[in-house]
């Protein structure tokens, strides 16, 4: 293993033993079944999307782990920011609310379906990151990385199948937790992430060759039929 490799693996595995602590934390307990339903699907997803895209494309890791961007607009800097403290309040909301207070009360179907809706994210997170060699967590032109518009696979439906599935991420996480204000509360992060796809289209038909007639033969940008 490379050793940015395993660089990548010792920072992800702190960020999860801090968001785990926070989790557990917030809920006043460990003995959460629902809770450690979530972490295990959820992280063991994401360690195995690592691994297949240390084989297949670390690039597309490096250029996702850098951070900023020279080249990256100022307002796509404030709203990641912005989006980092709201999730960091949706993500803390959920446990408060099914375990410690119990201001929720779900059907075990209700759970069900919340795993469903997981995995659907999971899978439509994978088809994206499989299809999209430049799939940077900023807001870009990729010239260093030899930049292409990607109209294959889930792109062939909506201009932005990531957040699609971050879309379906939220709500099937506070489903499977057991949490209506994760639900509500979900719903801002999702506002937020609307809004940055419409300012990102606007820098890719910049900046981008090709964009332009992309976004006339794909109509949608997140949801098939709707917007």
């Amino acid at each position: 293993m490379s050793v940015i490799s395993t660089k990548i693996l010792i920072v992800d595995a702190f960020q999860l033993l801090v968001f785990v602590v926070v989790f557990f934390l917030a809920a006043g307990t460990v003995f959460w079944f629902y809770g450690w339903v979530f972490l295990i699907l959820f992280y063991g997803f994401s360690f195995w999307v690592l691994l297949w895209m240390l084989r297949h494309n670390p690039g597309l890791i490096a250029e996702r782990t850098a951070g900023f961007k020279s080249n990256q607009p100022t307002w796509d800097k404030v709203v990641l920011v912005i989006l980092l403290v709201v999730f960091s309040i949706w993500w803390v909301s959920m446990p408060l609310d099914a375990v410690r207070f119990h201001w929720s009360q779900m059907p075990t179907w209700f759970h069900l379906v919340g795993v469903l809706v997981l995995l659907s994210s999971f899978y439509l997170m994978f088809l994206t990151f499989r299809e999209n060699p430049y799939l940077s967590s900023v807001v870009r032109i990729q010239e260093d990385r030899g930049h292409t518009v990607v109209s294959t696979g889930p792109y062939r439906y909506v201009r932005h199948p990531l957040y699609t599935s971050a879309l379906l991420l939220s709500l099937g996480t506070a489903l499977l937790l057991g949490s209506w204000i994760g639900v509500l509360l979900g719903i801002l992060p999702e506002g937020i992430i609307a809004g940055r796809a419409v300012g990102e289209e606007r820098v890719l038909q910049k900046g981008l060759k090709g964009y332009d007639a992309y976004m006339t033969q794909v109509r949608y940008r997140l949801i098939p039929h709707v917007w």
